[in-house]
């Protein structure tokens, strides 16, 4: 892994992170049902996102 690559997995750890205590957030409080499928939608992307920069 390359310089840029280390720098964008440890942005996407951050943004994982954020987007997993949000979507504990909305299964606590579901105003919006849509909500925590488009917060899981997002971390799964990301997850394979970071798989894909690691295998590389």
């Amino acid at each position: 892994m390359d310089k840029k690559a280390k720098k964008r997995i440890e942005v996407i750890r951050k943004k994982i992170s954020q987007l997993q205590q949000q979507l504990v957030g909305s299964k606590q409080q579901p105003d919006d049902p849509e909500e925590p499928a488009r917060f899981q939608a997002e971390i799964d992307k990301l997850k394979e996102e970071m798989h894909k920069l690691k295998d590389s």
